[in-house]
């Protein structure tokens, strides 16, 4: 596969082709490797595969353990439009609040 080497700032820069960035699994802002050896430049990705970010994660839940939780907040008891009056709603309570009558089992 032919590039062409550009000029940018006092630096060179090739472009790497979509289906060469997709087979090393890079999106722009990843970091690669370059060495040259022999007048050969190799390119490796540096970002480890995927499967590791996500043990990485896990892991990091871990660590936190319930201090990386969001505190429960109790806003108190519902009033207004945030009450919610449906069959489902009423269930819970096991009667009935508009005729007062109690449901059957």
């Amino acid at each position: 596969m032919r590039i062409k080497i550009a000029k940018w700032g006092n630096s060179a820069a090739i472009r790497l082709p979509k289906a060469v960035m997709d087979e090393m699994r890079l999106v722009p802002g990843s970091e690669a490797e370059m060495n040259v050896a022999d007048r050969v430049i190799r390119i490796t990705s540096a970002n480890k595969p995927s499967q590791l970010k996500l043990e990485e994660l896990i892991k990091s839940m871990d660590e936190f353990g319930l201090a990386g939780q969001s505190e429960t907040v109790n806003w108190g008891p519902d009033r207004g439009s945030e009450l919610i009056d449906d069959e489902y709603s009423r269930r819970d309570s096991g009667s009935n609040k508009h005729t007062g009558k109690k449901r059957a089992s």
